[in-house]
């Protein structure tokens, strides 16, 4: 099984593309349909549901996910029918939609996740990435993505970190590498913005992020990432990748290890007020 945390998976034929290019299209299409049958244009459209009109031309294109509240904020501008028309077209597409098949099993129980722990050394994480962080990432896969399956992945992977905002009462907790973000992926600009993400994200309530410092030398996350996740029974399970391949780790014995660890690395890297001073700092060095 391989996977999309913070890598991005392989760039093979698999379907994925295909499947995520065509919802997201038939969406678009019904919603410029509609939109043109009341009259509007993309400019005109846009500020009544309170959007841009850059970001509804990228849905209508079928380069973006539509926001789960759009069917309701349009409404009131192209009334109750269209409303039921665009969230029957919605409901074609998923968080999964984007994702590559060997992910979705991992994806489907981060989903439903109450508690969700990540340490990673090799990128932000695919739920604190920033879009031009994102962006970066996939454009810099081996073999290169097309345009198009570029705007496809990075759609999916900012569907995807929904599950942060809209989970409240799921614990989030990262661990991160320092060296992730003083190697500048996508380059000065992007590591400002990913950086300000992580200072936003992690003043939420159910959101904890700490910084591995690169100097430590009491270290027990010389394995690689891990990652782990509670399900409502609280069950858990542990995730790990490399390249090509990733590991879904469901014996009792094996995650109780990656608990262990996990609970050293929390120790070892700073806290979340130091990680706070730490980040800020590296802010005001760029």
């Amino acid at each position: 099984m391989r996977a999309e945390h913070g890598g991005g998976g392989n760039g093979g034929a698999n379907g994925t593309e295909a499947e995520l290019s065509d919802s997201l299209r038939t969406f678009g299409a019904v919603l410029k349909a509609l939109r043109e049958e009341a009259g509007l244009t993309q400019e005109e459209f846009a500020p009544r549901v309170r959007y841009s009109a850059a970001y509804v031309a990228k849905i209508e294109q079928g380069k973006r996910f539509p926001p789960a509240d759009l069917p309701a904020r349009a409404e009131e501008v192209l009334g109750p029918v269209a409303t039921k028309v665009l969230t029957a077209a919605a409901k074609s597409l998923t968080r999964r939609a984007g994702l590559a098949s060997w992910f979705r099993q991992w994806a489907g129980i981060e989903e439903e996740a109450i508690s969700l722990y990540a340490y990673e050394c090799r990128a932000v994480p695919g739920l604190l990435q920033p879009e031009g962080y994102a962006r970066a990432v996939f454009t810099r896969q081996l073999p290169p993505y097309a345009p198009e399956q570029v705007e496809h992945k990075v759609a999916a992977r900012l569907e995807r970190q929904r599950l942060v905002t809209e989970r409240p009462n799921t614990a989030f907790a990262f661990i991160i590498e320092q060296a992730v973000l003083e190697r500048r992926v996508g380059g000065v600009s992007v590591t400002k913005a990913v950086i300000d993400h992580l200072l936003d994200m992690g003043s939420r309530s159910n959101v904890e992020i700490q910084v591995m410092p690169l100097h430590q030398q009491d270290h027990c996350g010389v394995d690689g990432q891990l990652y782990m996740a509670e399900t409502p029974k609280h069950q858990w399970f542990g995730y790990t990748e490399g390249h090509r391949s990733s590991s879904l780790i469901v014996d009792p014995g094996e995650v109780s290890v990656l608990h262990q660890r996990y609970g050293k690395l929390r120790s070892q890297a700073l806290d979340r007020q130091a990680t706070v001073n730490l980040l800020e700092r590296m802010r005001g060095a760029l």
